[in-house]
């Protein structure tokens, strides 16, 4: 089964233009995708640079606020 691949490419006049552009189009998607890709950039972040498996056991940090 062939797949059409739908690809925009953009050209910006400067790179406020181009993070303006960027910020309209993640307020356009739904709650739910944007945190599906939050979910995913963490992850990656967390098991790509530790080069960890994800599924691996390890010591959980409890954080706890004292008050002065």
């Amino acid at each position: 089964m062939s797949r059409k691949l739908n690809l925009t490419i953009r050209r910006y006049n400067s790179f406020e233009e181009m993070k303006a552009d960027e910020y309209k189009y993640w307020q356009q998607q739904p709650a739910h995708v944007r945190m599906d890709v939050v979910e995913e950039l963490t992850r990656e972040a967390f098991f790509g640079l530790r080069d960890l498996p994800p599924n691996e056991s390890r010591l959980q940090r409890t954080l706890c606020h004292i008050k002065r």
